[in-house]
């Protein structure tokens, strides 16, 4: 486990969605975020309050969360400098960057001599197996997407979330950096030799007897065409028996590729359902997510009653409005009578 609590860094960066590893463990670990680390061009904040790494330390930080992503997951020399600041004051460090900290030598050397630890949380698992597609016993759902970052992860969380809190026993199962830094395990999918993405979720999804969900974090989308081999994996390894389709209806292109327009919503279902098929020939869409949070309140509920009639599924914002229709929705899908969906005792 990343010794907590927790300096988050914001650094230079002047894309919201490039925090996001950083807004997400704000999101769903406040109690241990003790700040924010933004320099003076940096627009964006969490609402945390503005620290550096000598101030985060004084307020007790243990360790620095590089949260930020860029195109190639590279570390600048501004970020080098920043990291090596934190270390210079006692603090651990921890990155999701596909740049390891222990590849920077100057980072790794400080660490060692200043006796801190560096968490590359991008590192896959040792002998990972490449997937069998052998059907396996348990209740599984993933958040896939029409385009990456549109909040599969957020949605999951709040999925589980709302599952234990109604008394359904659900895991979350984290398969990037952000979710595992909230969860403390999971595997980075996008880190993972291609031939052994789908055996990766097959490991951290095992069979399961109980009544219980694993809720599986959904990575890239099957219309992008630089990740959507990561999706594919994901969907052949988690032989998911529900998939919910995550939106961001704000979004005007695929992220990156202003020369690719955003699917729809139902030809992302359809596409997304067939080849789940190939190992969970009974996989059933379950319900939408959207991420509103560029909407008024008012406008993104009329949106998701809109797009809950004209694709027949309920719709909803589950980290904004909750994520109760959704479930809903499972426990008529699927018998309760066989308790995959029963309320635990």
């Amino acid at each position: 486990m990343i010794p907590g609590p927790f300096l988050l860094y914001l650094g230079h960066s002047d894309d919201a969605v490039g925090i996001k590893t950083s807004r997400g463990v704000a999101a769903f670990r406040p109690d241990e975020c003790v700040g924010e680390w933004r320099h003076d061009d940096c627009p964006l904040t969490l609402g945390l309050p503005r620290m550096d790494a000598a101030q985060g330390r004084a307020a007790g930080a243990n360790t620095l969360i590089l949260g930020i992503a860029n195109a190639g997951g590279k570390m600048g020399d501004a970020l080098i400098r920043d990291a090596l600041s934190a270390i210079a004051t006692g603090m651990h460090v921890a990155s999701g960057l596909h740049q390891r900290l222990r590849d920077v030598p100057e980072i790794a050397d400080a660490a060692r001599q200043a006796g801190v630890q560096l968490f590359d949380v991008r590192d896959p698992p040792a002998n990972l197996p490449v997937g069998n597609g052998k059907k396996r016993a348990g209740n599984r759902l993933l958040t896939v997407g029409t385009d990456c970052s549109v909040g599969k992860m957020y949605s999951t969380l709040a999925l589980q979330r709302t599952m234990v809190a109604r008394g359904i026993t659900a895991d979350f199962r984290a398969t990037g950096q952000t979710g595992i830094l909230i969860a403390g395990s999971g595997v980075p999918v996008d880190a993972v030799v291609a031939d052994f993405i789908s055996g990766a979720i097959e490991t951290i999804t095992p069979a399961r007897s109980d009544d219980g969900w694993d809720l599986i974090e959904g990575q890239g989308s099957l219309f992008h065409p630089s990740f959507a081999g990561v999706s594919t994996g994901l969907l052949h390894g988690a032989q998911p028996r529900a998939i919910v389709m995550c939106h961001d209806p704000a979004r005007e292109h695929m992220r990156g590729l202003p020369h690719y327009a955003v699917p729809g919503i139902a030809e992302c279902i359809a596409a997304n359902l067939s080849v789940a098929r190939l190992t969970s020939p009974d996989v059933q869409a379950v319900g939408i997510a959207l991420n509103t949070v560029k909407l008024p309140e008012d406008e993104a509920r009329r949106l998701c009653a809109q797009t809950a009639d004209a694709h027949g599924l309920p719709c909803t914002d589950p980290y904004r409005f909750g994520a109760d229709p959704i479930i809903d929705w499972m426990q008529t899908c699927f018998d309760t009578s066989t308790s995959p969906m029963t309320v635990s005792a």
